[in-house]
């Protein structure tokens, strides 16, 4: 049975059901490019290359955007440059600022705090690739073997690639090949963005960041660190996660609440008192580095304080454990049809 839930009538709420963080449709279609031709009339701002992978044909759009890449850089001139932002532990970002995606390399050797290899950044990559992306995961592209004129390249950025991705890179008197890389679309870190906003953008942005952390959760997804940086927003103003480095199943942390000291030494320690577990997820701790200033805290406090409790994170996984699966809609409320229950 197949039923009309909602109508969209722009194509900004068109494009988020064919967001890029939004899982593939898997259409089957003898003739996609008829398919991605009718989609972009009503979508003209969406990349041909995403309409491609929204549907399915993800060989397709790898083609099309590297074309679309090629094409944009015969025809500009700027220089790819680090990306703004605070540096990553695993990754080293860079961008073309004339083009909307961002490049990203895994380094050669990640910061002392980060407990995972190579080979494990690797699979969160696949994991985010084939799982449900419930609107909020941004997706990746992985190329290999790309080769760029080293002139496009700022010397900064030359420097960062030679010294942190070495093994990834290899750089000539004229070239610069790059072995593998992910690509994804840029949007702007949570964290720059709420420093630029108007109060009122910030103050829903920050409502919505929630949000993001609740439909990620109800997909069986936990984001690992939950630090704003983490996190971005894209042209429609909706808060998405594209760090994946420590993501996991939510099914798969321990969750739990930190034990009482047993003394005042053990209270006044700056290192844990107890043991933790490498899946060990203390709620209660997301106050303390979640990084919003006091009057943004209150916001999202006021509508999301459940997430700083165990029995919010633990609820979900019994949910999840009996095999629920939650309804996270592309669209707003008011674009639903009324119909009467039977």
């Amino acid at each position: 049975k197949i039923v009309v839930d909602a109508i969209l009538m722009n194509d900004d709420e068109v494009s988020i059901v064919f967001s890029f963080t939004r899982s593939y449709f898997h259409v089957k279609v003898k003739k996609p490019k008829e398919l991605v031709d009718f989609l972009q009339s009503i979508m003209p701002q969406k990349p041909v290359a995403e309409l491609y992978i929204s549907i399915g044909f993800n060989k397709h759009g790898k083609t099309e955007l590297y074309r679309d890449l090629y094409l944009h850089l015969q025809n500009s001139n700027d220089q790819f440059r680090v990306s703004p932002g605070e540096k990553g532990m695993v990754m080293t970002v860079f961008e073309l600022p004339s083009y909307d995606v961002v490049f990203k390399i895994i380094k050669d050797q990640f910061n002392y705090t980060k407990r995972t290899s190579r080979q494990q950044v690797l699979e969160k990559y696949h994991l985010v690739f084939k799982h449900d992306r419930a609107g909020r995961l941004v997706d990746a592209q992985e190329f290999e073997h790309f080769e760029f004129d080293k002139k496009r390249f700022t010397d900064e950025l030359l420097q960062e690639l030679t010294k942190l991705a070495s093994q990834s890179i290899s750089v000539s008197d004229d070239k610069v090949i790059i072995r593998h890389l992910y690509t994804e679309r840029r949007v702007t870190p949570l964290n720059i963005y709420l420093k630029e906003a108007p109060t009122e953008k910030a103050k829903e942005s920050v409502i919505d960041f929630g949000n993001a952390i609740k439909d990620m959760a109800k997909a069986n997804i936990f984001p690992g660190d939950i630090l704003l940086k983490n996190f971005g927003v894209t042209r429609h103003e909706r808060v998405v996660f594209y760090d994946y480095d420590e993501l996991c199943l939510l099914t798969e942390c321990n969750i739990r609440e930190i034990p009482a000291p047993r003394d005042e030494s053990e209270e006044l320690e700056s290192e844990p008192w107890f043991y933790v577990g490498d899946a060990d997820i203390f709620p209660e701790e997301f106050r303390t580095f979640i990084g919003l200033d006091s009057n943004l805290k209150k916001v999202f406090e006021a509508v999301h304080r459940d997430l700083f409790t165990v029995r919010y994170w633990k609820d979900l996984q019994d949910r999840l454990a009996r095999g629920e699966v939650a309804e996270i809609l592309p669209y707003k409320a008011h674009s639903r049809l009324k119909r009467e229950k039977p």
